[in-house]
């Protein structure tokens, strides 16, 4: 007889964040060695007709929300958690030793890690530090600080908290960085990333680099994105800034991505360096764009990515790499063989 299948538990399942790819990456998993539970806020979640057992949570901002987990985790004889959205990692980070005095596996980076990477300025300072060069940037509590970087066209975000490109514009010109900056509150309580515009769509990349939660590097991968559609883009406008090195279009795109999964040599020689740098343990995720002064990264995700399922897909699972290695004790090959090709995404629609 085989060995019982592990209990993994995912939460944020629904909404189609990270939460539902690593479920999907798990459910490719066919060989019965997980048993899969899902949580949501949302009762009506369509993601849970995917999952064997469902538990309704509250939003990761609720004071019970740990509690909440845990009580799920010892009435399913969960082994390990995987979050599911920004909130809640913040939220398990914070509480990492509960799960460890429970011995269930959270495979989550450094407490470091994640608040580094998790604002803006700061990672793009410590990208600067280490001679990466990231596009130009300010922090800025003010038009007049905003102002410092005179030139267009420039990407206008919080500096936490934008994940799925979120309160991010695109801005080419004076009259509309002032609405802007007007609009989303700048202050010095609320400080707003004003960053260079760089590169091309179709030269955009989000590159993951697997470490396991010991630091140990395992592999990497990259998806060129395809950003042609309304699934995957956020912002979509003519460029009218008279550098027409930056395309026909300005774009920036949404948390839903798809594309071709690749392996470019210099980006993932790049993106390796900054997990190295980082100290990484588990997954992260790196986007930017290829330019002619190199890999322009002009974001770090200390998570899982929207592409996971995508990744799966092509033989690149990491969740599951993650749980054999650390609950199944398997030793896994650094660079193991994955497959390359185009995976694009369309919508679903279910009756709930």
């Amino acid at each position: 007889m085989g060995k019982d299948p592990v209990s993994v538990l995912v939460t944020a399942i629904g909404g189609g964040g990270h939460g539902e790819q690593i479920l999907k990456a798990l459910k490719m998993v066919n060989n019965g060695q997980y048993r899969l539970i899902g949580a949501d806020m949302n009762p009506q979640c369509p993601q849970f007709a995917l999952v064997e057992e469902r538990l309704k949570i509250p939003p990761a901002s609720d004071p019970g929300f740990v509690d909440a987990v845990l009580e799920g985790c010892s009435r399913f004889d969960i082994r390990a958690v995987f979050h599911g959205c920004e909130p809640e990692l913040l939220a398990y980070s914070r509480a990492r030793e509960r799960f460890a005095d429970n011995r269930i596996l959270l495979p989550i980076n450094r407490r470091e890690v994640i608040e580094l990477c998790m604002d803006k300025s700061r990672s793009s300072a410590f990208l600067e530090s280490l001679g990466f060069s990231p596009p130009r940037f300010v922090l800025a509590a003010s038009l007049e600080d905003a102002a410092q970087l005179d030139f267009y066209p420039l990407v206008v975000k919080p500096h936490v908290g934008s994940g799925g490109s979120k309160d991010c514009f695109v801005i080419q010109n004076e009259r509309e960085l002032r609405g802007i900056m007007l609009f989303l509150g700048a202050s010095p309580e609320n400080l707003i990333l004003v960053q260079e515009y760089v590169g091309t769509p179709e030269e955009e990349y989000t590159v993951g680099v697997l470490h396991d939660l010991d630091g140990r590097y395992l592999n990497s991968i990259a998806v060129r994105r395809e950003l042609k559609s309304a699934l995957n883009l956020r912002i979509s406008t003519s460029n009218r800034s008279g550098r027409k090195e930056l395309g026909q279009r300005l774009v920036v795109s949404s948390g839903i991505s798809m594309g071709e999964v690749c392996s470019p040599t210099q980006i993932l020689d790049t993106c390796k360096k900054i997990a190295s740098a980082l100290d990484v343990r588990g997954a992260v995720n790196i986007q930017g764009r290829m330019t002619s002064e190199g890999f322009k990264v002009f974001e770090i995700n200390p998570r899982f990515s929207g592409t996971t399922s995508i990744r799966a897909m092509m033989g690149y699972n990491e969740p599951d790499v993650l749980l054999r290695v650390h609950l199944l004790g398997e030793k896994i090959t650094p660079d193991f063989s994955y497959k390359h090709g185009m995976v694009l995404r369309n919508l679903v629609e279910s009756v709930v």
